[in-house]
């Protein structure tokens, strides 16, 4: 079995290097320039065959190609037998929901910030819509709270992907300089200090 997986360090890559690692799947990482069109670069035809936007995260496994991070994250856990997503209907159904949440409303605001700051062409940035984006974070923290309570874990008694999920993304927004409540950034710290975030970090600190 052979996982390749493309990406850069500090973006959505990182829930899927971290999740490869949380399953102990052998694995390279092979770090993109995103902007890049050398043979290291997200826009090289090389790269595009495997992920026509010249995106990040994509994983190869074998012939195998998806460039999704959730849908890696849930591939990962099908390979690793279902250890870290839970299989039962109700939990699954609860798992399905933080997830889509987290990338559906917790996480939109933060990318849009980082958008129109510096990822898409400068004449195409709008900087009224950074004040909007905080709005909307603070709106789907607040929704967030409700929907969860965080006990050690996102869902339960025990670390699932939907805490690499919520982890990375509170990191996000605390990178971007968002107000996340000290509880969250409790949990992150804990979520990063397990050992397969803390080597997959290493992978490209």
């Amino acid at each position: 079995m052979s996982i390749t997986l493309y990406g850069l360090g500090p973006s959505r890559s990182f829930r899927c290097l971290w999740a490869l690692a949380e399953a102990d799947l052998e694995h390279e990482f092979v770090s993109l320039e995103l902007s890049g069109t050398g043979s290291n670069g997200a826009k090289s035809p090389e790269y595009l065959k495997l992920n026509p936007q010249g995106k990040v995260p994509s994983l190869k496994h074998d012939d195998f190609v998806l460039t999704e991070s959730a849908a890696i994250l849930n591939y990962i856990d099908t390979l690793a037998n279902g250890r870290f997503i839970p299989s039962a209907a109700k939990d699954r159904a609860k798992y399905d929901e933080v997830a889509f949440f987290v990338l559906s409303e917790l996480e939109q605001p933060l990318w849009t910030t980082g958008k129109h700051k510096f990822a898409i062409p400068e004449e195409q940035r709008v900087e009224q819509v950074l004040d909007t984006a905080k709005w909307e974070f603070d709106k789907a923290l607040n929704a967030f709270g409700k929907l969860v309570n965080i006990n050690g874990f996102v869902l339960g008694n025990s670390f699932t992907f939907a805490d690499i999920l919520v982890a990375q993304t509170f990191n996000w927004a605390d990178r971007f300089g968002f107000d996340v409540p000290a509880n969250y950034l409790q949990y992150r710290d804990a979520m990063y200090a397990r050992e397969a975030a803390v080597n997959s970090i290493a992978k490209f600190s």
